[in-house]
């Protein structure tokens, strides 16, 4: 049997989507308002599930402090009121769209957890647009 365990964090972030070897039109183009070179912000919803066994010593998958603790450390302190593009290191070279940072959540989460238990990021760059990334 598995169980699924989920804790829901927020974070805000500036970013500009762009490749720096592209024309600024063909950024344009292809990102629009994203590409505004001064950036602009979301207020990101995160949703990270851990799947598991239920250990039958505490009858957790995963204590959801533990899970709180971890999000906190790696994401929202790491990400919350950054410009990704130029303060955190992955998207120094990587472009921050919603589906790489859910990535990045993703790689910066999963190391912590025990290799039995699967981990999955759903992120909410506005109340409509989300991605969800399970390391696949």
């Amino acid at each position: 049997m598995r169980v699924k365990v989920s804790r829901k964090a927020h974070f805000n972030a500036a970013h500009r989507l762009y490749r720096k070897d592209w024309s600024f039109e063909k950024n344009e183009q292809v990102f629009g308002k994203c590409n505004n070179p001064h950036y602009h912000g979301h207020n990101y919803e995160l949703i990270a599930s851990v799947s598991g066994p239920i250990d039958p010593e505490t009858g957790f998958v995963i204590d959801v402090k533990v899970l709180k603790d971890l999000i906190k450390a790696e994401v929202e302190d790491y990400m919350d009121h950054k410009n990704l593009n130029e303060e955190v290191e992955e998207f120094k070279t990587l472009n921050p769209t919603a589906e790489n940072i859910a990535v990045v959540i993703y790689n910066r989460l999963k190391p912590h957890l025990k290799a039995d238990l699967d981990l999955e990021v759903v992120l909410y760059e506005t109340p409509r647009n989300f991605v969800t990334y399970s390391g696949e």
